[in-house]
């Protein structure tokens, strides 16, 4: 296998037609057969990965430059509309989040990891869209077989369910209440787990505008967390950073080994 075939697993089990600006092929690389993946893959597991003869290091989050990555969080704008909310209410509310996040960027040091990857010479890309949406796909499911059509459905229903998914169940961090409480009636139960990151608590209110009463997202900060409590609105469930990273991450990994390569997880993924 090459990168490039194993980029494009990914985007189809992703159901991606093309490869969005937070995934890719840093080094590229030819007849693939162990792979070291992780959510954070730096020099440090690039350094392990060649003393123990691994063939590429796939990292989730970004480790490639490009410029269009905070266009990702366009994706709050199309997710919004299928809720009814005119789109250029969110690109405005968005363009706070976007300009905080491109401060962060441009002072980062962006080409750390990058550079290392090429001097040793060693197969090295990154996947973050296509598992996220995957993980976000597999737990709306769940949610909507699980509570479709019974309005008695509390917050703590929620967590208990989620319980119940591998890498949820295995994970060091469960599931957790942010918003709300576990006697609050939960709604209707919206996963938001792809879009970059956290949009920032002005468009997650527009989704309990639309009529969301739970969002189940990776991670939240505590500030925006409060800031949702003060609004009255709505409940939020922070299901667990690294274990929904692991959860398209192990789909995806499951496809490469129908194709013959092993991938071994280490740096935060949870193995179902």
């Amino acid at each position: 296998m090459t990168t490039q075939q194993l980029m494009d697993i990914a985007l189809k089990t992703a159901k991606l037609s093309e490869m969005p600006a937070d995934c890719g092929i840093i080094v590229e690389g030819a007849d693939i057969k162990r792979v070291l993946m992780g959510v954070d893959m730096d020099t440090a597991e690039l350094l392990l990965a060649d003393k123990l003869a691994f063939d590429c290091v796939v990292s989730h989050h970004p480790r490639n430059t490009n410029n269009e990555i905070l266009d990702l969080l366009n994706t709050h704008i199309r997710k919004l509309e299928a809720l009814g909310v005119p789109r250029n209410k969110s690109q405005k509310l968005l363009e706070e989040r976007k300009t905080e996040l491109g401060y962060r960027n441009h002072s980062s040091n962006s080409r750390r990891t990058e550079s290392a990857a090429k001097l040793m010479n060693m197969p090295f890309m990154c996947i973050h869209t296509p598992a996220d949406i995957i993980g976000e796909r597999i737990v709306q499911e769940f949610c909507d077989e699980k509570f479709g059509g019974k309005p008695e459905t509390t917050v703590k229903d929620v967590i208990e369910a989620l319980a119940q998914i591998g890498e949820y169940k295995d994970s060091v961090r469960k599931p957790v209440i942010r918003v709300g409480s576990g006697d609050s009636f939960a709604g209707r139960i919206y996963v938001l787990m792809s879009g970059l990151t956290g949009p920032g608590p002005k468009i997650l209110k527009e989704y309990f505008e639309a009529g969301v009463g739970t969002l189940v997202l990776m991670h939240i900060p505590e500030k925006d967390a409060k800031e949702i409590k003060e609004q009255s609105i709505g409940n939020v469930i922070v299901a667990g950073h690294m274990s929904s990273d692991s959860l398209g991450l192990n789909k995806i990994a499951a496809e490469w080994a129908k194709k013959g390569v092993e991938t071994t997880m280490m740096s935060g993924i949870v193995s179902a």
